[in-house]
């Protein structure tokens, strides 16, 4: 097809959308005159769905007996004859046939359900039966225009496949493709069921702010906005963190929060930049038993919603009853066949740099060496689900030392797809240091990082008050829920994900 015959379709499809838009408008304009506005129709009481009607069918009732039913929805689909119609109509939980007589709604209603179009909002009461073709039914013995759509459904109801419109109109494409909505139904259950959870374990849910003036927790390029009262800049949250832990100080034993996070950062099919997820904090265990937790999380998510712990997820099957751990070191070997353990900064920076993972100028030690190799070599690798630990203290400055190594941490990151699923601490609960800590971050931070922490002199006292031993756990439940629904990007499992705003 030429380029100018591509513009005359274009041209011809626009016109012919702007003419069906102009008839459904002059339709409720007519509506209006005649006193049925739809729009001023305030409820509809229905008692069935189209679930409901159809696994509740009796085909055995006594001579006379019909199942009478109220139910409501979208008209998707209709077949116009001479004295009787048929429609489906979608509601929440499906579709139903709708059967339309004049002889039984009158001449009048009839002839403005001719009128009415696809994806008008209709109610209706009728009794179920089942037609020749064996389909169940609702034959209409009224029914009532609740909402007229001005706009058509796309390609007539043949679905919208176009991914930018999807994600901008979802309301859209949860019409035009069910399936699409399925998704969602998941994550609900999902987030109930990791709820469930921790409640089961005693934990407490909590909520802390969102607006700080401090952005911490996380290193990540916070959002800024402006409180307009206190004549101050203040961030969107990168992290619950710190305010999690004041409570494990404050007494509480096991706190977690679920809730939106919100980094000014890239975007691709991992990451949007406000997303959903759970930290918990444990008092008196450390990172082995995070572990346990995230490991008994996943399989009991897939317990209770998916009925089995062999997860398809693109072409692979992940099996959540096959957990490998590894450390940071030993991953690296394993990958890279290159061993870090006994190297000074020189040789480790070195030895990145031969691998292809040059440190940046101001990162020149053993611990961004070993970090930059795993993040560029090694994370590819992690399809099962593997625990990787002992991370350096350089990239982890709420953690606490290991004693094995003063080089690491007792945090541990896990994967799977090969993709960073949850992120967790033996947390730093040592005033001193973490003070220090807080001070290299901020050198880092005056020498250009921007997603370097910053000091954040209030949780110091916190900790100089003493906080016990304690494990910390971060999961990303839009990751979470990409692998349980076998989504490959995340604006697939976010409603509404951030998008880029049309020029006009």
């Amino acid at each position: 097809m030429s380029e100018q015959q591509k513009n005359i379709t274009v041209e011809q499809a626009e016109q012919d959308f702007t003419e069906v838009v102009r008839v459904r408008r002059e339709k409720l304009s007519n509506l209006v005159q005649n006193g049925k506005n739809p729009y001023e129709i305030t409820k509809f009481d229905i008692d069935s769905n189209s679930k409901k009607v159809a696994d509740e069918f009796d085909e055995n009732l006594p001579e006379g007996q019909v199942q009478m039913v109220k139910i409501a929805g979208r008209i998707i689909s209709r077949r116009i004859m001479g004295k009787a119609s048929f429609c489906h109509i979608l509601d929440n939980e499906g579709t139903i046939q709708i059967y339309v007589r004049k002889d039984m709604i009158g001449e009048e209603a009839y002839a403005d359900f001719k009128a009415w179009d696809i994806g008008d909002i209709v109610g209706l009461e009728g009794e179920v039966f089942r037609t020749h073709m064996g389909e169940i039914s609702v034959k209409a013995h009224n029914i009532t225009l609740l909402s007229k759509s001005l706009l058509p459904l796309p390609e007539k109801f043949h679905g919208l496949r176009d991914n930018d419109l999807r994600y901008r109109q979802r309301y859209v494409d949860l019409i035009a493709n069910p399936e699409v909505k399925q998704t969602f139904v998941l994550r609900s259950k999902i987030i109930r069921c990791l709820r469930e959870f921790l409640d089961n374990r005693g934990f407490i849910e909590v909520e802390t702010p969102v607006l700080n003036t401090i952005a911490g927790g996380a290193s990540a390029r916070p959002f800024v906005t402006h409180h307009n009262t206190l004549d101050i800049d203040m961030y969107m949250r990168i992290a619950p963190e710190l305010y999690l832990k004041r409570l494990i100080v404050g007494g509480f034993e096991k706190v977690y929060e679920v809730g939106r996070l919100f980094r000014n950062e890239g975007m691709d099919t991992r990451h949007n930049p406000e997303f959903t997820t759970v930290e918990l904090y444990q008092a008196y265990v450390d990172f082995e038993e995070m572990m346990n937790i995230s490991q008994e999380l996943f399989c009991y998510i897939a317990d209770k919603v998916i009925g089995s712990r062999q997860i398809p997820y693109g072409d692979v099957v992940v099996d959540l009853d096959n957990w490998t751990r590894l450390s940071m070191i030993d991953a690296v070997k394993k990958y890279t066949g290159v061993d870090f353990s006994n190297m000074s900064d020189e040789e480790a920076v070195a030895a990145a740099k031969q691998l292809g993972c040059p440190c940046d100028d101001n990162k020149q030690t053993w611990g961004y060496a070993l970090y930059e190799v795993f993040d560029q070599k090694v994370e590819e690798h992690l399809v099962q689900p593997t625990f990787i630990y002992d991370y350096p203290v350089e990239v982890s400055p709420l953690a606490k030392k290991s004693v094995k190594d003063p080089r690491l941490t007792e945090r541990f990151e896990f994967f799977i797809t090969n993709r960073e699923m949850g992120n967790a601490f033996s947390e730093l609960n040592d005033p001193i240091d973490q003070k220090e800590r807080f001070m290299a971050q901020v050198a880092q931070r005056e020498g250009g990082d921007d997603e370097a922490q910053m000091m954040d002199e209030d949780f110091v006292t916190a900790l100089e008050y003493g906080m016990p031993p304690t494990g910390g756990l971060g999961i990303g439940i839009d990751r979470l829920v990409m692998l349980f629904t076998n989504q490959a990007s995340i604006r697939d499992v976010l409603l509404f994900p951030t998008m880029k705003p049309i020029k006009k």
